[in-house]
């Protein structure tokens, strides 16, 4: 950023202080022929600085129209959009304020107004394997758990991204229900600390529930949005709950939303590890389930079990 004339001009006082040979340069009149000199060749060295920083300015504006976004770039786009406010004019950057009818004014919008505009709370962007295309995963929260925005809002998120997106560039919105991930475990369980329903005996069902569900849904929710599930992570992570001594997975298994149907395919075996292609994963405890429920059987089809054993 260029200096101001009068900093050049004291950075060059200051040199010319530190010169013996010129000590003899004291006088204080602003007409002195060597204080002139200094004058012009602070505006000399201004206007050069000056226009490195215009010249800096256009480079980074050319840069910044011909690179390509990256992911990361798109990812970060996906989470400011701002659902029910406008861009500004030729750019990626939402207003601040909105249009009211009434007063014919922009009103500015609080902070609390942009905040629940922000609805996408989770996204991860990648690219097709099969075809040159960006994959665009995004979630929203309802009560503490990821759920798919409505198709509405999905529409808006879609209009968005096709007007911020570079040219040419070609892109899928997925906004599915989550991968129903189901498991078969049989836990080996110390009776003095666990009971036969997984319950710590010390406790009881009312104070910290059951730690091997405790645990699982804990390792879903530090699982990174569109991370992948690494089976012998999670049975780490009930190795450690007190009570414990063997966790094993008999079985695990995913299904998700089919892109050509709209519906939930059949269920596909993970042998090691698994990334969801909705972006997350949801657990159902089999035992969780109200057998009254009119949606008990397509439930319960999709549930968990766990077997604990001595």
């Amino acid at each position: 950023m260029a200096r101001k004339i009068e900093e050049i001009q004291q950075s060059i006082l200051f040199a010319k202080n530190t010169e013996k040979e010129l000590d003899d340069l004291t006088t204080n009149s602003k007409t002195a022929i060597w204080q002139l000199w200094i004058y012009i060749v602070s505006v000399a060295v201004w206007t050069l600085e000056t226009l490195f920083d215009k010249h800096k300015a256009e480079v980074n504006d050319a840069l910044a129209q011909l690179k390509p976004h990256s992911p990361r770039w798109y990812r970060n786009k996906a989470l400011a959009f701002q659902d029910g406010f406008a861009l500004i004019q030729d750019s990626d950057v939402f207003r601040s304020d909105y249009y009211d009818i009434a007063t014919d004014k922009w009103i500015p919008a609080t902070e609390e107004e942009i905040r629940n505009s922000k609805i996408i709370k989770y996204s991860a962007v990648t690219e097709s394997a099969v075809e040159s295309r960006l994959i665009i995963k995004i979630a929203t929260e309802i009560n503490n758990e990821l759920s798919p925005i409505s198709n509405d809002k999905k529409n808006n998120f879609e209009k968005y991204i096709n007007e911020i997106k570079d040219a040419g560039v070609r892109v899928t919105v997925v906004n599915y229900e989550p991968d129903i991930l189901k498991l078969q475990l049989k836990i080996y369980r110390n009776p003095l600390v666990l009971d036969g329903n997984g319950t710590l005996v010390l406790t009881g069902a009312g104070v910290g529930g059951n730690p091997v569900k405790d645990a699982i849904r804990q390792y879903m929710k530090d699982l990174p949005f569109n991370g992948e599930l690494i089976l012998a992570h999670l049975v780490d992570k009930l190795q450690k709950i007190e009570g414990v001594e063997i966790p094993h997975i008999e079985g695990a298994s995913t299904r998700w939303i089919d892109s050509s149907s709209g519906v939930y395919g059949n269920f596909t075996g993970v042998d090691v590890k698994k990334i969801p292609s909705s972006g997350y994963f949801k657990v159902i405890f089999a035992d969780e389930l109200n057998p009254d429920d009119p949606e008990y059987p397509q439930k319960f089809e999709n549930s968990s079990t766990i077997e604990y054993v001595v």
